[in-house]
């Protein structure tokens, strides 16, 4: 018979042991080198174990699932983040002066801090093992739900008043969601090609259209339906290798056959310096129509294998 649970751990020596909440005043953080060092020779060990096996169909999978630990990790401390601002803003609604509150303020202030440079340092991470997911299977990584954003590192001091931390965080979401520059819009549909040779022409074709695209707009931010296969993906690949920002819209499932019309509209809402466009199907002629009759320039590029259909 085993032993109880109760029974083993009577039979342990527990007086050194004590339970509390993790230390959330630590400031040491893995550095970069050690990032990109350490998470590339896990990825190529890992990776190398899948090469010429059953298993190798499914790397892919389990390629983008090491990826999303870190996402997910990121997400956890994002969360603390926001219960901890949360605080801070009830913290300095009830201010009463006394050494106390200022001493609970204090310490939200630090919790929220440690919150942030934790979920920096994942979203480091994440970034890295993208970047390795990108070389491995040519696409570029996304969730599959939300977004996929990297805050900025400007909250680092040790400490700060509560109602600059507040405003600074406040700050820091809004560019991390709103893309900033010059919309252009890239629309195209799932295609099927009679050799390697042609797929690899068709996806030349959208990587150099969208490299003379950002020769002539710098400040681009790329716009798209975010679909995980076809022309998105190969465009969505050519932004994160560009590291051009990214702004997409899915189909809202909700609308069935008006959903590909109502997205074209939103996509055109923001007023776009050029929609580019690769064959597709109704939904993207649709997109085309309605940008010329906006005096919206089109790079029409609908021709065999996202040629122009002049050429």
């Amino acid at each position: 018979m085993y032993d109880s649970f109760i029974d083993q751990l009577s039979g342990l020596d527990l007086s050194g042991l004590s339970i509390g909440p993790a230390p959330f005043n630590q400031t040491d953080f893995p550095c970069e080198d050690a990032i990109d060092q350490t998470l590339g020779a896990v990825w190529s060990d890992l990776f190398a174990m899948f090469s010429d096996t059953a298993l190798e169909a499914d790397a892919e999978d389990i390629a983008w699932g090491v990826v999303n630990l870190f996402h997910r990790a990121a997400s956890r401390k994002s969360a603390q983040l926001d219960r901890a601002s949360n605080e801070i803003r009830v913290l300095l609604a009830s201010a009463d002066g006394s050494e106390v509150h200022s001493s609970n303020l204090e310490e939200q202030i630090e919790r929220a801090q440690a919150a942030e440079a934790s979920m920096l340092a994942f979203e480091r991470m994440r970034e890295a093992m993208a970047a390795l997911y990108r070389e491995e299977t040519g696409s570029c990584w996304k969730p599959m739900s939300g977004s996929r954003t990297s805050h900025s590192r400007g909250l680092t001091s040790a400490v700060i008043d509560g109602r600059d931390f507040l405003r600074a965080r406040a700050e820091n979401r809004r560019h991390a969601l709103i893309p900033e520059g010059t919309p252009v819009v890239f629309a195209g549909g799932r295609q099927s090609f009679e050799s390697a040779a042609d797929a690899r022409a068709y996806a030349d074709n959208i990587w150099a259209t969208l490299d003379k695209v950002r020769n002539a707009v710098p400040d681009l931010f790329l716009v798209h339906g975010g679909d995980g296969k076809g022309a998105d993906r190969l465009a969505s690949s050519w932004a994160e290798r560009r590291e051009v920002q990214q702004l997409t819209y899915s189909l809202d499932r909700r609308l069935g056959a008006r959903a590909g019309f109502k997205r074209n509209e939103q996509m055109l809402s923001l007023n776009p310096r050029y929609v580019v466009a690769f064959p597709g199907n109704g939904v993207t002629e649709r997109l085309v129509i309605d940008a010329k009759a906006r005096r919206i320039t089109v790079v029409n590029r609908r021709g065999p294998l996202g040629t122009s259909p002049g050429s």
